[in-house]
């Protein structure tokens, strides 16, 4: 069985305002169709269109989410910078020196990780 081709040899020429363009192109780009073409057919012969919806609620979510891991990864590079100098150490003196600078990173990394806690929570009640 053979496929049968539906060749498009049909033109229908359009002149449109640069205003008119701009408000299809703006309808066009918040659908799931990949072509004007195609789109432009659907309203015409159907008078349908699937349009494409984004919750904002999860836009919201992940900008924070990646701006918390960001925030987090920085803090654990400096926790394994931290540890790695201590490996370096010869003598007590410079251990106790780095001790304290390493409460300081331990700190604020914990109070990034109930940051994010906090975070999660809060939008998990929202929704």
């Amino acid at each position: 069985m053979e496929k049968q081709q539906s060749n498009r040899s049909r033109i229908i020429g359009l002149r449109l305002t640069p205003q008119e363009y701009t408000e299809i192109r703006v309808r066009f780009n918040a659908t799931t169709n990949r072509k004007l073409s195609d789109y432009v057919r659907h309203v015409l012969l159907d008078g349908t269109v699937t349009i494409r919806t984004r919750d904002q609620s999860v836009d919201d979510f992940m900008a924070e989410m990646i701006l918390l891991r960001n925030q987090l990864q920085a803090a654990g590079n400096n926790l394994n910078q931290a540890v790695h100098k201590l490996h370096t150490f010869r003598d007590s003196a410079d251990v106790l020196g780095w001790l304290f600078t390493y409460q300081a990173q331990v700190t604020e990394f914990f109070r990034k990780v109930e940051e994010i806690k906090l975070k999660i929570n809060q939008f998990a009640d929202r929704w």
